[in-house]
């Protein structure tokens, strides 16, 4: 905590080797996060690029209040929401078909350590309504409360945890399925 506080403060001071420090430090975790909630590498990378430029760019301004992982996850969520609505707006392609598809493209650096239960997950995380699956990735890889949570979608505590717990026990049905076969 200390050592973020520092980064942080070296970074609103333009120290560009804490802006390397803090995208070195939290980019793997931001792009695992985009990758469960978009199923697809390239937009996910996209969207993390997107959130550190506009991170590196807001040094003068930026006011974190917690944790920088805290805050960098809730800026990716909120990414994806927007690319999600202005794909919808736009007609671009449609969002149900596009989620159905898993993104081939796997760079041997990124996906070395990726194993078939690691496929089994991401299909079957594909098939929980998007509001779900937001809440378990949140909640699991990002860290982020149920009032957190409940605030980026808002909705209720209540609603965010029976999404969550919807979207735990249909992950766990469809993972019981998948074992099964």
């Amino acid at each position: 905590m200390v050592e973020e506080k520092l980064l942080i403060l070296k970074f609103k001071l333009g120290d560009t080797d804490a802006l390397r420090r803090i995208y070195e430090k939290y980019k793997n975790d931001l792009l695992k996060l985009a990758i469960a909630l978009l199923n697809d590498v390239n937009i996910a990378e996209d969207v993390v690029e997107e959130v550190f430029t506009a991170f590196a760019q807001s040094a003068a301004t930026i006011r974190i209040h917690g944790n920088l992982k805290s805050y960098l996850t809730i800026c990716v969520a909120n990414r994806i929401r927007n690319t999600k609505r202005d794909r919808q707006r736009h007609q671009a392609c449609d969002i149900t078909e596009s989620e159905g598809l898993v993104c081939q493209s796997r760079r041997p650096e990124q996906w070395a350590m990726i194993n078939e239960e690691m496929e089994l997950l991401s299909q079957a995380l594909v098939q929980i309504p998007y509001e779900q699956r937001e809440v378990l990735s949140l909640y699991m890889q990002g860290d982020i409360t149920f009032k957190q949570i409940a605030k980026i979608q808002n909705a209720s505590i209540n609603t965010v945890q029976g999404r969550y717990r919807y979207g735990l026990n249909k992950l766990r049905s469809l993972l019981n399925g998948e074992m099964k076969k």
